[in-house]
């Protein structure tokens, strides 16, 4: 059984006037969520409240670590039907949506789940490691061998996602499966963290001194310097 410390921080950056990101934790129960909305007006902001709270709660107050798969893919779908439903009953809202990434953390094993392009790293030993790869037009492409990942990065395209919770009447997440060790680190992030800094970048704060807190901040401040085009959120949780 391992022991849990994390934080988190959104920030509006550098360009935008509203914040659609979201994420909550439930440190005690392991669970952390972050979501990144899309969509007209508020749509987005209303998107990524409501399957943040969807999961956070619903994994909160699960009775048993057993089947916790189970339980995160019902969460998500879950969080998928409410997203989708208010968007049918508010004309204002149609068509809106979210990217989500969660973790769920049973005694030493971690569950990731995600839809978009949300992503989640792993801090091992001074090593960043990506464990999700994005629902995205390019990054499929990158996947395929049609781009390079230069080229994506370059793409007019590159800001379009393939799976997105809330904008169909179900979705499919990819769920992976993680044995945690002492030390380890897990970044839940949105893209507008990960649009501005590189992996080595970010791998390289990861590995500089200070507290959850302080990385976090530093990280947010990053990404708005290089340009902040984007909201961009960050949650690290390390295993003690």
């Amino acid at each position: 059984m391992v022991n849990l410390e994390a934080a988190g921080r959104t920030d509006v950056g550098q360009v935008r006037t509203t914040n659609e990101d979201a994420f909550g934790c439930c440190v005690e129960a392991g669970v952390f969520a972050l979501c990144d909305g899309m969509g007209g007006a508020a749509a987005g902001e209303v998107a990524s409240r409501i399957a943040v709270d969807t999961l956070i709660n619903q994994l909160c107050v699960a009775e048993s670590q057993e089947n916790r798969r189970k339980v995160l893919e019902e969460a998500i779908a879950t969080a998928n039907r409410l997203v989708h439903a208010r968007a049918e009953k508010e004309a204002a809202l149609h068509g809106m949506g979210t990217t989500l990434v969660a973790v769920a953390i049973g005694g030493d094993r971690a569950l990731i789940g995600h839809v978009g392009d949300s992503r989640c790293y792993l801090f091992r030993r001074g090593h960043l490691r990506r464990l999700t790869h994005d629902h995205s037009l390019v990054d499929e492409q990158v996947r395929l061998g049609q781009l390079t990942q230069d080229e994506a990065e370059r793409s007019p395209l590159r800001n379009v996602i393939t799976r997105a919770i809330g904008t169909q009447t179900s979705v499919s997440a990819d769920i992976a499966e993680l044995s945690l060790q002492p030390d380890d680190v897990l970044l839940l992030c949105s893209d507008g963290l990960t649009k501005e800094l590189s992996d080595k970048l970010i791998g390289a704060m990861l590995n500089e001194t200070g507290d959850l807190e302080q990385i976090c901040g530093r990280l947010i401040e990053a990404a708005k310097a290089a340009g902040g085009h984007d909201n961009v959120t960050c949650v690290l949780v390390k295993a003690v």
